[in-house]
């Protein structure tokens, strides 16, 4: 199974996103501060997720 990069940003991006949001509202207030760190999450993740190749297949190798 391939996946492409653009799937696994996209879903790095949704995870980091989440995550941030959900410590962002633990005190049931979203400040100017969180919702930068919530975008910045999710554009930091998209950006590192997309520029890491996946790792090549190896074709080398039989099955037993």
């Amino acid at each position: 199974m391939k996946i492409s990069s653009i799937a696994k940003s996209l879903v790095a991006g949704v995870a980091a996103g989440a995550t941030a949001a959900a410590t962002a509202v633990q005190d049931q207030v979203l400040t100017t501060g969180e919702g930068v760190t919530i975008v910045l999450a999710v554009l930091g993740a998209w950006g590192i997720t997309y520029a890491v190749p996946n790792r090549p297949t190896s074709t080398t190798t039989r099955d037993l």
